[in-house]
Protein backbone atom coordinates (compact mmCIF):
# COMPACT_ATOMS: atom_id res chain seq x y z
CA UNK A 1 0.00 0.00 0.00
CA UNK A 2 1.21 3.88 -0.45
CA UNK A 3 1.85 5.82 2.02
CA UNK A 4 0.40 9.24 2.34
CA UNK A 5 3.16 11.86 1.41
CA UNK A 6 1.64 14.54 3.68
CA UNK A 7 4.13 15.19 6.48
CA UNK A 8 1.61 14.83 8.79
CA UNK A 9 1.35 11.10 8.12
CA UNK A 10 5.38 10.32 8.13
CA UNK A 11 4.51 8.98 11.62
CA UNK A 12 2.24 6.66 10.31
CA UNK A 13 2.69 2.78 8.85
CA UNK A 14 0.21 1.35 6.33
CA UNK A 15 0.87 -2.42 5.93
CA UNK A 16 -0.99 -5.25 4.29
CA UNK A 17 -1.64 -8.43 6.35
CA UNK A 18 -3.10 -11.48 5.17
CA UNK A 19 -5.50 -13.16 7.17
CA UNK A 20 -5.17 -10.54 9.98
CA UNK A 21 -8.98 -9.13 10.14
CA UNK A 22 -9.22 -8.73 13.37
CA UNK A 23 -5.75 -6.63 14.00
CA UNK A 24 -7.68 -3.74 11.80
CA UNK A 25 -10.87 -3.69 13.29
CA UNK A 26 -12.46 -5.38 11.07
CA UNK A 27 -16.02 -6.74 12.20
CA UNK A 28 -17.42 -6.98 9.05
CA UNK A 29 -16.63 -7.41 5.68
CA UNK A 30 -14.82 -4.47 3.84
CA UNK A 31 -16.08 -2.76 0.95
CA UNK A 32 -14.59 -3.60 -1.54
CA UNK A 33 -13.89 -7.26 -1.28
CA UNK A 34 -10.42 -8.18 -0.63
CA UNK A 35 -9.44 -10.69 1.12
CA UNK A 36 -6.28 -9.09 1.94
CA UNK A 37 -7.12 -6.14 5.01
CA UNK A 38 -5.10 -3.26 5.69
CA UNK A 39 -3.68 -2.06 9.09
CA UNK A 40 -3.65 1.67 9.38
CA UNK A 41 -1.17 2.78 11.74
CA UNK A 42 -2.27 6.88 12.19
CA UNK A 43 -0.53 8.97 14.09
CA UNK A 44 -2.63 12.56 13.55
CA UNK A 45 -2.29 15.21 15.97
CA UNK A 46 -1.78 18.25 13.76
CA UNK A 47 -0.04 21.96 15.57
CA UNK A 48 -1.68 24.88 15.17
CA UNK A 49 -2.45 26.06 11.81
CA UNK A 50 -1.37 22.94 10.17
CA UNK A 51 -3.91 20.48 8.41
CA UNK A 52 -5.24 16.87 9.36
CA UNK A 53 -5.43 14.44 7.04
CA UNK A 54 -7.93 11.74 6.16
CA UNK A 55 -6.80 8.44 4.61
CA UNK A 56 -9.22 6.69 2.83
CA UNK A 57 -8.72 2.91 0.81
CA UNK A 58 -9.56 2.60 -2.41
CA UNK A 59 -9.33 -1.03 -3.82
CA UNK A 60 -6.62 -1.83 -1.49
CA UNK A 61 -4.87 1.64 -1.27
CA UNK A 62 -4.27 4.85 0.50
CA UNK A 63 -5.50 7.64 -2.22
CA UNK A 64 -6.37 10.66 -0.53
CA UNK A 65 -5.47 13.01 2.23
CA UNK A 66 -7.70 15.89 2.88
CA UNK A 67 -6.78 19.45 4.77
CA UNK A 68 -10.16 19.62 6.68
CA UNK A 69 -10.27 19.38 10.17
CA UNK A 70 -12.81 17.34 12.06
CA UNK A 71 -13.29 13.32 11.35
CA UNK A 72 -10.71 11.39 9.74
CA UNK A 73 -12.43 8.20 8.50
CA UNK A 74 -10.77 5.21 7.24
CA UNK A 75 -13.03 2.64 5.39
CA UNK A 76 -12.51 -0.70 7.29
CA UNK A 77 -9.79 1.38 9.93
CA UNK A 78 -10.02 4.10 12.12
CA UNK A 79 -12.17 7.06 12.93
CA UNK A 80 -10.75 10.08 15.02
CA UNK A 81 -12.82 12.25 17.21
CA UNK A 82 -14.29 15.24 15.67
CA UNK A 83 -14.14 17.25 18.87
CA UNK A 84 -10.34 16.79 19.45
CA UNK A 85 -8.78 19.98 19.78
CA UNK A 86 -6.52 21.62 17.10
CA UNK A 87 -3.26 20.55 19.15
CA UNK A 88 -4.15 16.88 19.04
CA UNK A 89 -3.92 16.70 23.11
CA UNK A 90 -7.28 14.60 23.04
CA UNK A 91 -6.92 12.82 20.04
CA UNK A 92 -9.30 8.85 19.88
CA UNK A 93 -9.75 7.06 17.47
CA UNK A 94 -12.39 4.76 16.83
CA UNK A 95 -12.60 1.38 15.12
CA UNK A 96 -14.99 1.52 11.52
CA UNK A 97 -16.57 -0.59 9.24
CA UNK A 98 -16.30 -0.52 5.88
CA UNK A 99 -19.12 2.14 5.67
CA UNK A 100 -17.53 4.18 7.95
CA UNK A 101 -19.08 3.16 10.82
CA UNK A 102 -18.27 2.76 14.46
CA UNK A 103 -18.43 -0.77 15.74
CA UNK A 104 -16.26 -0.65 18.60
CA UNK A 105 -14.39 1.96 20.52
CA UNK A 106 -10.39 2.11 21.55
CA UNK A 107 -9.90 5.39 23.24
CA UNK A 108 -6.33 5.95 23.80
CA UNK A 109 -4.14 9.06 24.65
CA UNK A 110 -2.31 10.62 21.86
CA UNK A 111 -4.29 9.08 18.92
CA UNK A 112 -2.16 6.00 19.35
CA UNK A 113 -4.05 2.71 19.17
CA UNK A 114 -2.81 0.15 21.53
CA UNK A 115 -2.87 -2.47 18.64
CA UNK A 116 0.61 -0.60 17.26
CA UNK A 117 3.57 -1.85 17.77
CA UNK A 118 5.27 0.38 20.11
CA UNK A 119 8.68 2.04 20.18
CA UNK A 120 10.41 1.94 23.32
CA UNK A 121 12.04 5.08 23.99
CA UNK A 122 16.70 4.70 24.29
CA UNK A 123 17.56 3.99 27.64
CA UNK A 124 21.01 5.87 29.12
CA UNK A 125 23.65 3.54 30.12
CA UNK A 126 23.63 4.92 33.15
CA UNK A 127 19.96 3.63 33.96
CA UNK A 128 20.62 0.29 33.00
CA UNK A 129 21.06 -2.75 35.95
CA UNK A 130 24.58 -4.63 34.81
CA UNK A 131 23.43 -7.70 37.47
CA UNK A 132 19.85 -7.76 35.56
CA UNK A 133 21.67 -7.84 32.77
CA UNK A 134 23.53 -10.47 33.07
CA UNK A 135 21.46 -12.39 35.11
CA UNK A 136 18.69 -12.50 31.77
CA UNK A 137 21.40 -13.47 29.67
CA UNK A 138 22.41 -16.42 31.66
CA UNK A 139 19.05 -17.50 32.11
CA UNK A 140 18.40 -17.44 28.15
CA UNK A 141 21.37 -19.84 28.04
CA UNK A 142 20.29 -22.14 30.60
CA UNK A 143 16.87 -22.27 29.34
CA UNK A 144 17.96 -23.04 25.86
CA UNK A 145 20.73 -25.56 27.01
CA UNK A 146 17.93 -27.11 29.13
CA UNK A 147 16.07 -27.62 26.01
CA UNK A 148 18.12 -29.00 24.11
CA UNK A 149 19.13 -31.43 26.71
CA UNK A 150 15.57 -32.58 26.67
CA UNK A 151 15.55 -33.33 23.16
CA UNK A 152 18.20 -36.28 23.40
CA UNK A 153 15.91 -38.69 24.64
CA UNK A 154 13.70 -37.76 22.00
CA UNK A 155 16.14 -39.01 19.37
CA UNK A 156 14.55 -42.71 18.65
CA UNK A 157 13.21 -44.60 15.89
CA UNK A 158 11.63 -41.94 14.11
CA UNK A 159 14.89 -39.97 13.47
CA UNK A 160 16.61 -43.21 12.14
CA UNK A 161 12.95 -43.33 10.08
CA UNK A 162 13.36 -39.43 9.33
CA UNK A 163 16.81 -40.46 7.85
CA UNK A 164 15.84 -43.78 5.91
CA UNK A 165 13.46 -41.39 4.00
CA UNK A 166 16.29 -38.87 3.33
CA UNK A 167 18.42 -41.41 2.20
CA UNK A 168 16.78 -42.90 -0.18
CA UNK A 169 15.29 -39.99 -1.84
CA UNK A 170 16.58 -39.36 -5.36
CA UNK A 171 15.86 -35.64 -5.47
CA UNK A 172 16.82 -33.03 -2.71
CA UNK A 173 15.38 -32.23 0.61
CA UNK A 174 12.70 -29.26 0.61
CA UNK A 175 12.67 -26.99 3.87
CA UNK A 176 10.06 -24.64 4.53
CA UNK A 177 9.23 -22.90 7.52
CA UNK A 178 7.27 -20.04 8.37
CA UNK A 179 8.76 -16.47 10.66
CA UNK A 180 11.35 -17.55 12.50
CA UNK A 181 11.18 -21.42 11.85
CA UNK A 182 11.89 -20.10 7.84
CA UNK A 183 14.63 -18.56 9.09
CA UNK A 184 15.62 -22.05 10.81
CA UNK A 185 14.61 -23.72 7.97
CA UNK A 186 16.77 -21.64 5.73
CA UNK A 187 19.99 -22.39 7.81
CA UNK A 188 19.20 -25.78 7.77
CA UNK A 189 18.62 -26.79 4.15
CA UNK A 190 22.12 -24.77 3.60
CA UNK A 191 23.78 -27.35 6.56
CA UNK A 192 22.29 -29.91 4.30
CA UNK A 193 23.85 -28.94 1.31
CA UNK A 194 26.95 -28.48 2.06
CA UNK A 195 27.26 -31.95 3.88
CA UNK A 196 26.22 -33.89 0.78
CA UNK A 197 22.42 -33.72 1.24
CA UNK A 198 21.38 -31.80 -1.85
CA UNK A 199 18.32 -28.97 0.02
CA UNK A 200 16.88 -26.08 -0.77
CA UNK A 201 14.58 -23.42 0.86
CA UNK A 202 10.90 -22.86 -0.07
CA UNK A 203 8.75 -19.79 1.33
CA UNK A 204 5.47 -21.65 2.16
CA UNK A 205 3.83 -18.67 1.45
CA UNK A 206 5.17 -17.92 -2.08
CA UNK A 207 4.83 -21.86 -2.81
CA UNK A 208 1.00 -21.36 -3.01
CA UNK A 209 1.38 -18.55 -5.15
CA UNK A 210 3.37 -20.73 -8.15
CA UNK A 211 7.27 -22.12 -6.60
CA UNK A 212 5.39 -25.01 -6.30
CA UNK A 213 6.82 -26.18 -9.31
CA UNK A 214 10.16 -26.08 -7.77
CA UNK A 215 9.00 -29.21 -5.52
CA UNK A 216 9.23 -32.31 -7.70
CA UNK A 217 7.65 -35.97 -7.16
CA UNK A 218 11.22 -37.27 -6.06
CA UNK A 219 11.25 -34.83 -3.36
CA UNK A 220 10.73 -34.75 0.29
CA UNK A 221 9.38 -32.10 2.41
CA UNK A 222 11.20 -31.03 5.65
CA UNK A 223 8.88 -28.42 7.59
CA UNK A 224 9.42 -26.77 10.34
CA UNK A 225 6.53 -25.32 12.57
CA UNK A 226 6.42 -25.49 16.42
CA UNK A 227 2.47 -24.91 17.10
CA UNK A 228 2.31 -27.43 14.19
CA UNK A 229 -0.78 -25.08 12.74
CA UNK A 230 1.06 -22.96 10.81
CA UNK A 231 -1.58 -22.13 7.94
CA UNK A 232 1.20 -21.23 5.20
CA UNK A 233 2.68 -24.63 5.55
CA UNK A 234 -0.82 -26.14 5.91
CA UNK A 235 -2.38 -24.73 2.69
CA UNK A 236 0.25 -26.20 0.58
CA UNK A 237 0.29 -30.27 2.14
CA UNK A 238 -2.53 -31.36 0.11
CA UNK A 239 -0.68 -30.60 -3.14
CA UNK A 240 2.86 -32.22 -1.69
CA UNK A 241 0.56 -35.01 -0.87
CA UNK A 242 -1.19 -35.52 -4.00
CA UNK A 243 2.04 -35.75 -5.52
CA UNK A 244 3.56 -38.87 -3.25
CA UNK A 245 6.11 -36.59 -1.80
CA UNK A 246 7.02 -37.90 1.92
CA UNK A 247 6.86 -35.05 4.46
CA UNK A 248 9.08 -34.87 7.70
CA UNK A 249 7.71 -32.25 9.85
CA UNK A 250 9.75 -31.11 13.37
CA UNK A 251 7.21 -29.30 15.49
CA UNK A 252 6.38 -28.76 19.44
CA UNK A 253 2.98 -30.67 19.12
CA UNK A 254 3.38 -34.16 18.26
CA UNK A 255 -0.93 -33.69 18.13
CA UNK A 256 -0.63 -30.90 15.64
CA UNK A 257 -1.94 -30.84 12.38
CA UNK A 258 1.39 -30.99 10.57
CA UNK A 259 2.64 -33.74 13.20
CA UNK A 260 -0.58 -36.23 12.62
CA UNK A 261 -0.51 -35.35 8.30
CA UNK A 262 3.48 -36.26 7.96
CA UNK A 263 5.03 -39.71 7.48
CA UNK A 264 7.33 -39.01 10.73
CA UNK A 265 7.21 -36.02 12.75
CA UNK A 266 10.36 -35.19 14.87
CA UNK A 267 9.54 -34.25 18.53
CA UNK A 268 11.18 -30.77 18.79
CA UNK A 269 9.03 -29.73 22.11
CA UNK A 270 10.51 -27.36 24.34
CA UNK A 271 10.14 -27.09 28.79
CA UNK A 272 9.49 -22.96 27.83
CA UNK A 273 11.00 -20.63 25.73
CA UNK A 274 13.72 -18.09 26.62
CA UNK A 275 11.69 -14.94 26.39
CA UNK A 276 10.16 -13.97 29.68
CA UNK A 277 6.73 -13.52 28.25
CA UNK A 278 6.95 -16.63 26.87
CA UNK A 279 6.35 -15.31 22.96
CA UNK A 280 9.07 -14.85 21.10
CA UNK A 281 10.59 -18.03 19.66
CA UNK A 282 13.87 -18.62 21.54
CA UNK A 283 14.35 -21.89 22.82
CA UNK A 284 12.05 -23.04 20.30
CA UNK A 285 13.98 -21.77 17.14
CA UNK A 286 16.98 -23.00 18.96
CA UNK A 287 15.45 -26.50 19.47
CA UNK A 288 14.34 -26.74 15.56
CA UNK A 289 17.99 -26.02 14.47
CA UNK A 290 19.65 -28.69 17.01
CA UNK A 291 17.04 -31.07 15.19
CA UNK A 292 17.83 -30.15 12.06
CA UNK A 293 22.01 -30.23 12.55
CA UNK A 294 21.26 -33.11 14.03
CA UNK A 295 19.92 -34.42 11.06
CA UNK A 296 22.87 -32.92 8.69
CA UNK A 297 25.36 -34.71 10.57
CA UNK A 298 23.70 -38.37 10.93
CA UNK A 299 23.43 -38.02 7.12
CA UNK A 300 26.65 -37.21 6.47
CA UNK A 301 28.08 -39.95 8.19
CA UNK A 302 25.75 -42.33 6.77
CA UNK A 303 27.26 -41.29 3.52
CA UNK A 304 30.40 -41.76 4.32
CA UNK A 305 30.84 -37.90 3.26
CA UNK A 306 34.77 -36.52 3.29
CA UNK A 307 36.61 -33.54 4.51
CA UNK A 308 37.16 -33.83 -0.02
CA UNK A 309 33.72 -33.72 -0.45
CA UNK A 310 33.11 -31.25 2.17
CA UNK A 311 35.78 -29.19 0.25
CA UNK A 312 34.25 -29.46 -3.56
CA UNK A 313 31.15 -27.92 -1.99
CA UNK A 314 33.49 -24.99 -0.02
CA UNK A 315 35.73 -23.81 -2.67
CA UNK A 316 35.74 -20.14 -1.70
CA UNK A 317 37.25 -18.68 1.55
CA UNK A 318 39.41 -19.92 3.93
CA UNK A 319 37.57 -22.90 4.29
CA UNK A 320 38.25 -24.03 0.57
CA UNK A 321 41.63 -22.91 0.21
CA UNK A 322 42.69 -24.98 3.37
CA UNK A 323 41.03 -28.39 2.01
CA UNK A 324 41.11 -27.14 -2.08
CA UNK A 325 44.58 -25.24 -2.95
CA UNK A 326 47.65 -28.20 -3.20
CA UNK A 327 51.37 -27.21 -3.77
CA UNK A 328 51.57 -27.36 -7.66
CA UNK A 329 48.75 -24.64 -7.33
CA UNK A 330 50.79 -22.19 -5.74
CA UNK A 331 54.72 -23.46 -6.14
CA UNK A 332 57.40 -22.14 -9.16
CA UNK A 333 58.19 -24.62 -11.43
CA UNK A 334 60.16 -24.32 -15.17
CA UNK A 335 62.60 -21.76 -14.91
CA UNK A 336 61.62 -20.12 -11.92
CA UNK A 337 63.16 -22.52 -9.41
CA UNK A 338 66.60 -21.62 -8.14
CA UNK A 339 68.84 -23.96 -9.09
CA UNK A 340 72.99 -24.41 -8.82
CA UNK A 341 74.99 -27.33 -9.38
CA UNK A 342 77.57 -28.71 -6.19
CA UNK A 343 80.20 -26.49 -7.52
CA UNK A 344 79.21 -23.32 -7.99
CA UNK A 345 80.91 -20.41 -6.26
CA UNK A 346 79.29 -18.29 -3.55
CA UNK A 347 79.04 -15.78 -5.63
CA UNK A 348 76.81 -17.60 -8.53
CA UNK A 349 74.86 -19.13 -5.93
CA UNK A 350 73.55 -15.47 -4.42
CA UNK A 351 73.25 -14.47 -8.50
CA UNK A 352 70.58 -17.46 -8.29
CA UNK A 353 69.26 -16.80 -5.13
CA UNK A 354 68.76 -12.86 -6.36
CA UNK A 355 67.22 -13.53 -9.32
CA UNK A 356 64.50 -16.06 -8.30
CA UNK A 357 63.46 -14.37 -5.00
CA UNK A 358 62.74 -16.91 -2.89
CA UNK A 359 66.01 -16.33 -0.01
CA UNK A 360 67.54 -20.14 -0.98
CA UNK A 361 68.42 -22.08 -3.89
CA UNK A 362 68.45 -25.75 -4.28
CA UNK A 363 71.80 -27.28 -4.87
CA UNK A 364 70.93 -30.46 -7.86
CA UNK A 365 73.34 -32.98 -9.43
CA UNK A 366 73.24 -33.15 -13.25
CA UNK A 367 69.94 -35.58 -13.26
CA UNK A 368 67.69 -32.62 -10.68
CA UNK A 369 68.23 -34.89 -7.52
CA UNK A 370 68.47 -32.76 -4.80
CA UNK A 371 71.86 -32.81 -2.93
CA UNK A 372 71.12 -29.65 -0.66
CA UNK A 373 69.66 -25.97 -0.26
CA UNK A 374 71.76 -22.91 0.42
CA UNK A 375 69.74 -20.17 1.81
CA UNK A 376 70.97 -16.53 3.59
CA UNK A 377 70.82 -18.71 6.92
CA UNK A 378 73.92 -20.40 5.24
CA UNK A 379 75.60 -17.05 4.02
CA UNK A 380 75.61 -15.58 7.47
CA UNK A 381 77.04 -18.81 9.24
CA UNK A 382 79.65 -19.37 5.87
CA UNK A 383 80.50 -15.44 6.66
CA UNK A 384 80.65 -15.79 10.86
CA UNK A 385 83.46 -18.45 10.20
CA UNK A 386 86.81 -17.25 9.80
CA UNK A 387 87.48 -20.74 8.85
CA UNK A 388 85.48 -20.05 5.78
CA UNK A 389 87.48 -19.45 2.80
CA UNK A 390 84.75 -17.20 0.81
CA UNK A 391 86.49 -16.58 -2.52
CA UNK A 392 87.35 -20.10 -2.88
CA UNK A 393 84.56 -22.45 -1.06
CA UNK A 394 81.67 -23.93 -3.61
CA UNK A 395 78.03 -23.94 -2.67
CA UNK A 396 78.37 -27.72 -1.82
CA UNK A 397 80.64 -27.02 1.65
CA UNK A 398 78.53 -24.50 2.51
CA UNK A 399 75.02 -25.93 1.36
CA UNK A 400 72.86 -27.77 4.87
CA UNK A 401 72.23 -31.21 3.53
CA UNK A 402 69.01 -33.33 3.89
CA UNK A 403 66.64 -30.11 3.74
CA UNK A 404 63.30 -30.23 4.26
CA UNK A 405 61.06 -31.22 1.33
CA UNK A 406 57.04 -31.59 -0.13
CA UNK A 407 55.66 -33.18 -2.63
CA UNK A 408 53.85 -31.00 -5.34
CA UNK A 409 50.56 -33.74 -4.64
CA UNK A 410 50.38 -31.89 -0.55
CA UNK A 411 47.89 -29.41 0.63
CA UNK A 412 49.52 -26.23 0.51
CA UNK A 413 48.05 -25.72 4.12
CA UNK A 414 50.81 -28.60 5.08
CA UNK A 415 53.61 -26.87 3.63
CA UNK A 416 52.25 -23.98 6.16
CA UNK A 417 52.32 -26.50 8.96
CA UNK A 418 55.91 -27.78 8.37
CA UNK A 419 57.40 -24.50 7.48
CA UNK A 420 55.53 -23.54 11.32
CA UNK A 421 56.69 -26.83 12.91
CA UNK A 422 60.64 -26.16 11.47
CA UNK A 423 60.78 -22.38 11.77
CA UNK A 424 61.72 -22.06 8.31
CA UNK A 425 60.93 -19.65 5.59
CA UNK A 426 61.05 -21.67 2.28
CA UNK A 427 60.39 -25.62 1.16
CA UNK A 428 61.29 -27.21 -1.92
CA UNK A 429 59.18 -29.65 -4.16
CA UNK A 430 60.41 -32.66 -4.94
CA UNK A 431 58.91 -35.70 -6.84
CA UNK A 432 59.34 -39.76 -5.80
CA UNK A 433 63.33 -39.60 -7.25
CA UNK A 434 63.80 -37.07 -5.52
CA UNK A 435 64.33 -34.70 -8.23
CA UNK A 436 63.60 -30.57 -8.21
CA UNK A 437 60.16 -29.92 -9.57
CA UNK A 438 59.54 -26.66 -7.64
CA UNK A 439 59.84 -24.28 -4.83
CA UNK A 440 57.76 -21.84 -2.43
CA UNK A 441 58.18 -19.62 0.43
CA UNK A 442 55.96 -18.44 3.39
CA UNK A 443 55.22 -15.23 1.16
CA UNK A 444 53.65 -17.32 -1.85
CA UNK A 445 51.48 -18.87 0.82
CA UNK A 446 50.49 -15.84 2.19
CA UNK A 447 49.16 -13.83 -1.54
CA UNK A 448 47.10 -17.67 -2.23
CA UNK A 449 45.63 -17.14 1.76
CA UNK A 450 46.50 -20.50 2.96
CA UNK A 451 47.88 -18.50 6.02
Amino acid sequence: MNRATHKVAEGGVNEAMAGKRELAGELFGNDVGFEMNAVVAADIRPGAGQAAFNQCLDTGSVHEVSGYRGSAVVPGGFKTNPESPVDGSDDKMRICNGNGNPVSQKWTPQGRDLMNARIAAPVKPAHVNADAVLRSARTVIATEAAAIRALESRIDTTFVEACHLILGCKGRVVVSGMGKSGHIARKIAATLASTGTPAFFVHPGEASHGDLGMIMPDDILLAISYSGETDELLFILPAIKRQSIPVISVTGNPKSSLATQANVNLDAGIPSEACPHGLAPTASTTAALVVGDALAIALLEARGFTADDFARSHPAGSLGRRLLLHISDVMHAGDDVPVVGPDATLTQALMEMTRKHLGMTAVVDADRRLLGVFTDGDLRRALDDDGVDLRGATVAELMTRGPKTIGSDKLAVEAAQLMEQYQIHALLVVDEAQRVVGALNIHDLLRARVV
